[in-house]
């Protein structure tokens, strides 16, 4: 008789994950000749701390310190030089050393320092070489004046009028080349901006007088005129050609062919297009100046219509008169118009295990306009080992979820509202979704939502997302035994949970910022908001109309009760570099749903949960909280091999008991590069903590101890622990996560802290795992052994795509 489940399967699977990071320590000097040594370290000394980190970026690639489990990497999979993984080693050559000291000299004379003088030096033990460059910086140079040059009067107004705005070059700052350098290109993007063609960086050049003994510089700007001309033409845009190939790049022998107003001909060679919303989002109209930024901003449109496979910048030509005028030649090959996309995700604890299946199929040019239509199919399901569980089939639970989804590229509305593109394209929305969960031995429910939702940019970084209708119609049928247990418990608010159907309508509206940096490597905030309100204008009418009321004393629609009541979550993010791929993130996800009115529950889907790949992830999904709630003390066991009605609904309600309208996670996660080249893959790797829970709003007989109280919040809080390794392909990353329990607020006091007190049962049986499962039996299983939940310290997910 086993009353807890065979770990073999885990240890191998840490262990090979626990190697790959314990071969990084092994000798790194092994394959090395008798006269190489390998460079491991580099410092740069005597240099202002503000450039050191700079300058180690000029040292030589390969005389860079490898890292070791790159390196190790290298040397084991690329022996005779078959493969090319990980990094070769940095052997010392000094000719290199000799290059490096060179480079990083002009870097910091580049910075002000016009006398500095580097050196190097080299010490070798044990073949490990260590690099030192010392700095001599001399004194700093700095703008005594600045003053300008420029031949045509225009240009000078627009200069001096615009340099303010740009400019890092001052009188008594720091005489910096990258300055220079900058403030060249800002007044370029300047000129481009307004009508300047055919203005090039090349017209702009800096004269310098240097008082070397005063350390001191006068600075003087100087453009050009055109050779042969008094000024700098201005240009102005003309017509606009739109050429859309057929999807191999070829043009066909007839295309249809359209003229949109004075300005654009529509020339569609494919033949699947129609003129809008392709013109609208060309944003130089005609007789308007030329703008660089515009042009940016057309290709940056219509690369988000996501129908076209090119969309290069537009090119112009000039129109053979003397008007100045441009002509907009624009080119577009289309993407194939259907793909069908697979996404999976799959979690492993002791005897729970599942998975998520999910497929999204796209249309991407419905009625020729850009129109997208998806439709996506997700199935989750957990299953049981049949040795710990009364369930013949081994299924705890089945999620399955349908939708379908019109996507516009513009905002659809009965009002004629100015086209808010300018940072990017707006969407507007028309869905429906059909959802059903399955509990065995317990309730099936199944819910429709509809819903018209709008998303428009008010800047690059800032994404709003308001959806004015959202109509929900959920029911709820439980299964006939456990609605006369829950019954004869007493149990009412599970029956109200689960079993009522509700009829309600709500509006959401969401605001993000920062979430076009969530692949970047910057320093930057996230912050995503969302609020949902619902059941208020069935509240208005019900009244309004004095509609009857259900037995409950709830007012209702067509028969049917509505729900009531406003849902707040919040996601704020930190994500701090450190460079060469190294970051920082921390998290803070708190969100609460307040019942009131006609409600005096949330309804089932609006409830919050803990665990997952993506927030607790030592907790299998919806097994967390809520609170410091204990299933073993709230059923009790069973004390026999015979399933008492206690038991059986105890097995029945797993995975619906542990809901809460208060949640509250956080999770810290340093991510770093491993190797760049792992079987065609970046390897990379994570470290991380996350903690939180779900709590009921109130003190609740069905979860006790399930209530949020502030003087009970860090005992409640629960913490796990883990590591993970992330494998990015450049189209998607496949991660694996180990995640250990820490902190289980189920328990009481010091025993909370599982990892730390029963260590030695991490990967074995023990008294303190055999204590658990006689709390927490639930019956007998097939065999007719005791069954009932083990407790797992260790969480292994398996998923598509980064947890936040």
């Amino acid at each position: 008789m086993k009353a807890y489940i065979s770990t073999n399967r885990y240890r191998i699977a840490i262990l090979s994950i626990l190697l790959l990071f314990i071969g990084s320590g092994c000798s790194l000097t092994r394959n090395l000749k008798g006269n190489q040594s390998l460079v491991r370290k580099v410092t740069i000394k005597g240099m202002d701390k503000e450039f050191t980190e700079l300058a180690l970026n000029y040292v030589d690639k390969q005389q860079q310190p490898n890292n070791a489990f790159n390196l190790q990497l290298y040397y084991l999979f690329n022996k005779n030089g078959k493969k090319n993984i990980g990094d070769p080693p940095a052997i010392l050559d000094s000719n290199l050393v000799e290059f490096s000291r060179i480079q990083i000299e002009k870097f910091i004379q580049s910075k002000g320092y016009l006398k500095a003088k580097v050196t190097d030096s080299i010490a070798i033990k044990k073949k490990r070489a260590q690099l030192v460059f010392t700095t001599v910086e001399g004194p700093l140079f700095k703008i005594r004046k600045i003053s300008d040059s420029i031949a045509d009067p225009k240009v000078r107004g627009l200069y001096r009028a615009n340099r303010p705005k740009f400019s890092h070059l001052q009188p008594g700052g720091r005489f910096d080349t990258d300055s220079l350098a900058y403030d060249r290109d800002a007044f370029f993007q300047v000129m481009k901006r307004n009508g300047y063609f055919d203005f090039f960086r090349q017209y702009i050049n800096y004269i310098s007088d240097s008082t070397y003994n005063s350390s001191v510089v006068d600075l003087t700007m100087i453009i050009d005129n055109p050779a042969d001309k008094p000024e700098h033409p201005v240009y102005t845009i003309n017509n606009t050609l739109i050429t859309i190939t057929s999807s191999n790049g070829r043009d066909t022998a007839k295309a249809d062919t359209i003229q949109v107003g004075s300005q654009f001909k529509f020339v569609d060679h494919s033949k699947r297009f129609k003129p809008h919303p392709v013109v609208d989002y060309i944003y130089q109209k005609k007789g308007e100046l030329y703008n660089a930024d515009f042009q940016t901003i057309t290709t940056s449109r219509l690369s988000e219509l996501n129908v076209f496979r090119n969309v290069p910048n537009p090119t112009y030509t000039k129109t053979p008169d003397s008007t100045n005028r441009l002509n907009t030649v624009l080119q577009l090959v289309p993407l194939k118009q259907m793909s069908d996309r697979v996404e999976g995700e799959f979690l492993f604890s002791g005897g729970n295990y599942g998975y998520n299946i999910g497929n999204t199929f796209t249309n991407r040019n419905m009625f020729k306009k850009a129109v997208t239509l998806q439709l996506k199919l997700n199935w989750s399901i957990l299953f049981d080992n049949d040795h710990n569980s009364v369930n013949k089939s081994g299924i705890e639970n089945q999620d399955f979820k349908a939708g379908a989804s019109l996507i516009y590229p513009w905002i659809v509305t009965p009002f004629n509202f100015a086209k808010p593109g300018k940072y990017g394209v707006p969407h507007t929305t028309f869905s429906t979704n059909y959802s059903l969960f399955y509990q065995k031995g317990l309730v099936q429910r199944t819910s429709f939502i509809n819903s018209v939702t709008y998303d428009f940019l008010e800047t690059a970084n800032k994404i709003h997302s308001v959806t004015p209708i959202d109509i929900e119609f959920s029911k709820g049928v439980i299964d006939p035994a456990a609605y006369q247990q829950l019954l004869a418990q007493q149990r009412y608010s599970y029956i109200k949970l689960i079993g009522r159907t509700i009829l309600t309508t709500g509006s959401q509206y969401t605001y993000q910022v920062n979430g076009n940096f969530l692949n970047s490597y910057s320093n930057f905030t996230y912050f995503r908001g969302s609020l949902d309100v619902g059941g208020n204008v069935l509240s208005g009418i019900t009244k309004a109309l004095n509609t009857a009321k259900d037995s409950l004393g709830k007012h209702t629609i067509f028969g049917y009760a509505f729900a009531q009541y406003a849902k707040a979550e919040v996601d704020f993010r930190v994500y701090h570099s450190f460079g060469g791929e190294r970051q920082f993130i921390f998290r803070v996800n708190p969100g609460i749903g307040l019942p009131y009115g006609n409600s005096d529950q949330l309804i089932f889907e609006k409830n919050f949960y803990a665990g997952g790949a993506n927030d607790m992830r030592a907790w299998l999904p919806r097994t967390l909280g809520p609170g410091q709630f204990n299933r073993g003390t709230a059923y009790g066991p069973s004390g026999s091999l015979i399933p008492t009605t206690g038991d059986t609904l105890r097995a029945r309600l797993k995975y619906i008991d542990q809901f809460g309208e208060i949640k509250f996670i956080t999770n810290a996660e340093y991510r770093y590069k491993l190797a760049n080249d792992f079987f065609g893959a970046k390897l990379k790797g994570a470290v991380f903590i996350d903690a939180g829970n779900v709590w009921r709003l109130h003190k609740e007989s069905d979860n006790p101890n399930g209530e949020f109280r502030l003087n009970n919040f860090l005992q409640s809080t629960a913490i796990g622990i883990g590591t993970g390794l992330r494998f990015d392909v450049s189209f998607f990353v496949f991660r694996l996560d180990a995640a250990f329990k820490f902190k289980d607020p189920q328990f009481n006091g010091a025993d909370q802290w599982v990892l730390l007190r029963h260590a030695n049962e991490l990967f074995h049986p023990g008294a303190f795992k055999q204590a658990y499962f006689n709390a927490n039996r639930t019956g007998i299983d097939t065999q007719g052994n005791p069954a009932g939940d083990t407790y797992n310290f260790m969480q292994l997910n398996f998923g598509i795509g980064m947890p936040f």
